[in-house]
């Protein structure tokens, strides 16, 4: 079994460094999206009925997310009057539930400053970058990496899910082992409930 090597923080800085040119913008990521939907297709490796079904999905959630969040006025003005210099890179693949719920969201943000880049990279495409950055050991998406431009190095990742949500996962896990397809529903639930304020305030604490 290959045991996977834990990168220094100038080792993680350099690897982002070397893929940022290979990510796309979050308007070209959501009409890839998009074009997978009409074509029958997905992203990744795996072009399974379930994870085509998924794409179509979280494309529709995705448009209607990007219409309907709310950022308070404070949240802005954080945002607005940020004065460092990121880029926010983030692992996905367009079958993921729970990246559809939070990458809205993340370009809502980013566009309240000139001083965040927002970038998307497909996991699969690129195993390398998604090994330096796993969730307990898994490669679980999304994965959003800062690179502070300002201080040359990565300073946080934050994923797969928003605190409250990871809570809850955690929980489940805890008391029955695996997440059952209830559960799954049930945090689909909780995110429409929440309309992505968890996950807003969570993303706020990276400009900290």
């Amino acid at each position: 079994m290959e045991i996977m090597k834990t990168l220094n923080v100038n080792e993680k800085t350099n690897l982002v460094k070397t893929h940022i040119p290979k990510s796309v913008s979050y308007s070209e990521y959501i009409e890839s999206v998009g074009e997978h939907t009409k074509n029958g297709s997905t992203s990744g490796e795996i072009q399974s009925e379930a994870l085509i079904n998924y794409t179509k999905l979280n494309n529709s959630r995705m448009r209607r997310l990007g219409k309907t969040v709310v950022i308070s006025e404070n949240i802005k003005e954080k945002f607005q009057s940020f004065d460092g210099k990121q880029t926010w890179l983030v692992i996905t693949e367009s079958w993921c539930g729970d990246a559809a719920q939070s990458m809205p969201a993340m370009h809502l943000l980013s566009q309240l400053t000139p001083n965040i880049d927002l970038r998307v990279i497909l996991r699969d495409e690129y195993p390398e970058l998604m090994d330096a950055f796993l969730t307990r050991g898994t490669r679980s998406i999304p994965k959003l990496i800062v690179l502070d431009h300002l201080k040359d190095e990565v300073t946080h990742d934050w994923g797969p899910r928003p605190s409250i949500a990871t809570q809850m996962v955690l929980d489940y896990k805890e008391e029955h082992g695996i997440l059952t397809p209830e559960f799954k529903k049930d945090l689909q639930v909780w995110y429409n409930k929440d309309k992505s304020q968890n996950i807003i305030e969570d993303l706020s604490k990276l400009i900290d």
